[in-house]
């Protein structure tokens, strides 16, 4: 969950939570298996939403499937955290718009375009 604790190690705890996102908007949750805890290709678990899909329903599926496997409701709520901010994300930003000039500079550029 990006943070740099014990609490949160995946090679620690035998249940780990990881989100990252994926193709055209899209968020993956990555979670690691109780079995095969030394074989490393094969304890992990992946599920993937589309970018379409809206931004309750991921969250709503997230929360639901790291409940019914057993996870902690902590790390329920960083993985719902990070995903929210992963969505936030890939919105385009808002291009600034160009200030107005205000006072003594406002009426000198007026007085220019005359």
């Amino acid at each position: 969950m990006n943070k740099h604790s014990r609490k949160y190690d995946g090679f620690v705890n035998n249940k780990a939570v990881g989100v990252q996102g994926g193709e055209k908007g899209g968020i993956t949750l990555t979670t690691k298996k109780t079995k095969h805890l030394n074989r490393p290709a094969s304890n992990k678990n992946e599920v993937t939403w589309r970018g379409d899909k809206s931004g309750p329903k991921i969250y709503k599926g997230i929360a639901n499937y790291t409940a019914k496997q057993g996870y902690r409701a902590d790390l329920r709520q960083e993985a719902i955290a990070r995903a929210s901010s992963l969505r936030q994300s890939y919105r385009p930003k808002k291009e600034s718009p160009e200030k107005k000039l205000r006072g003594a500079k406002a009426r000198a550029a007026a007085e220019k375009d005359t």
